[in-house]
């Protein structure tokens, strides 16, 4: 009789990869949304950084582990403002490192209420609601999800629905 080995939550590095490819995904969507909001433009080019993904990989990491500590002392919604917050911090900090070489791929010195050109108070919102679905959607989903090192890929376990192991 073969050994019921339990599968593995997913190792930081691979949380890290998909948070780096959503916060990637995103952004894209987002300058294209942007894009089309301002200026109109139907072809709707988005655009990024390949320094995105290592800036919103680490950052949603972070927010996970604030996630882990805070889930249980505080209200969803005052921990949607710390990691707006932290994600400003962050911001700015990857930002200038970034611009001492040259290499910072965004600039927001054209908003009313930006700071040195790195961040923007007029994006205090979209960052507060793309961490509120950070948190609900990737970050809870992610935590969720398990490796099963053993598994026949092409098959389907029995004890599953559409594939998935369910964990809660």
């Amino acid at each position: 009789m073969a050994t019921m080995v339990t599968p593995e939550p997913l190792t930081p590095l691979s949380r890290w990869y998909l948070y780096a490819i959503h916060g990637y995904f995103c952004e894209v969507m987002f300058t294209a949304a942007w894009e089309f909001v301002v200026h109109f433009n139907w072809k709707f080019p988005g655009v990024t950084s390949v320094w995105a993904l290592f800036i919103y990989g680490t950052c949603i990491l972070i927010v996970e582990r604030m996630y882990l500590r805070l889930r249980d002392r505080c209200p969803v919604l005052l921990r949607c403002v710390i990691y707006t917050l932290w994600t400003y911090l962050w911001e700015f900090g990857t930002g200038f490192l970034l611009r001492q070489f040259d290499a910072c791929p965004w600039d927001y010195s054209q908003f009313r209420y930006n700071f040195m050109g790195l961040i923007t108070a007029e994006y205090a919102l979209p960052w507060f609601c793309a961490s509120f679905i950070v948190e609900r959607l990737v970050i809870r989903n992610t935590l969720r999800l398990r490796f099963d090192e053993q598994a026949d890929p092409g098959t389907r376990p029995v004890g599953t629905a559409n594939g998935y192991v369910k964990v809660d």
